[in-house]
């Protein structure tokens, strides 16, 4: 396993439950981290617990290309290079079909997918330059196996599917590794604005995805885990 600790990593999506659980396990193996997200007081808040300099945060919606320029100068002015990006952005809109709207599937594909899309085109060549790094996408059990009433959120996680795994076609004769793990359901506030019960207290706890997530960053030289599926042990909506 290669280790963590002085790494460079940039973590998209850090204000969320995974992320933020993710950050505070990569600080402690002492990675080089820059977070990013979209609340800048939570992402100050988050710097400030895990004794991160506010230089190295920058608040990015990353479905804005602008705003990943702005990103993609904050890194560099901090870094001097990047060897794992990890996405754990994104935007869940569950409901049938009958209640969803135009603005539902144009908000599930600018967040789920051309987020990472602006995320890979500025920071990608970088990694083809050196020809090595590590991707980490968060699609979600729902971008391999639908449920009803996801068919947006659905559609925006299979799409980011397929772009990773035509970009990693255009990566065969370089080292840089691609990863989607397949998570279940986490119990993280993604599930507040949902209405849909569910069990929340037989969930994956958010702890518990971001050590898959750390688990996955340091995979050997010599292989690649091209995917992971993390399901909860027992649950199901009620």
């Amino acid at each position: 396993m290669e280790p963590i600790k002085g790494k460079y990593v940039l973590l998209a999506g850090a204000t969320g439950g995974i992320g933020a659980a993710t950050a505070r396990l990569f600080a402690g193996a002492g990675a080089h981290l820059f977070l990013t997200g979209r609340n800048n007081e939570k992402l100050k808040a988050i710097a400030a617990e895990i004794g991160l300099p506010e230089q190295h945060c920058f608040a990015a919606d990353i479905s804005d290309q602008e705003q990943v320029s702005g990103l993609h100068a904050a890194f560099f002015s901090s870094y001097p290079k990047i060897d794992i990006l990890i996405n754990a952005a994104g935007l869940g809109i569950i409901k049938p079909l009958e209640s969803l709207t135009t603005d539902d599937m144009m908000r599930s594909l600018q967040a789920n997918l051309l987020g990472s899309f602006n995320l890979l085109r500025f920071f990608l060549p970088y990694m083809k330059t050196e020809k090595r790094g590590l991707i980490i996408n968060i699609p979600g059990v729902l971008g391999k196996t639908p449920m009803a009433g996801a068919a947006v959120y659905s559609a925006s996680k299979y799409a980011l599917v397929g772009m990773m795994q035509s970009i990693r076609e255009e990566l065969k004769r370089t080292e840089i590794r691609i990863t989607n793990i397949y998570m279940g359901g986490v119990d993280t506030p993604f599930w507040d604005t949902i209405d849909l019960r569910v069990q929340r207290e037989k969930m994956i706890r958010a702890d518990e995805a971001a050590k898959a997530i750390w688990f996955l960053a340091q995979q050997p030289a010599s292989a690649v885990v091209s995917e992971m599926v993390l399901q909860p042990f027992n649950h199901q909506a009620i």
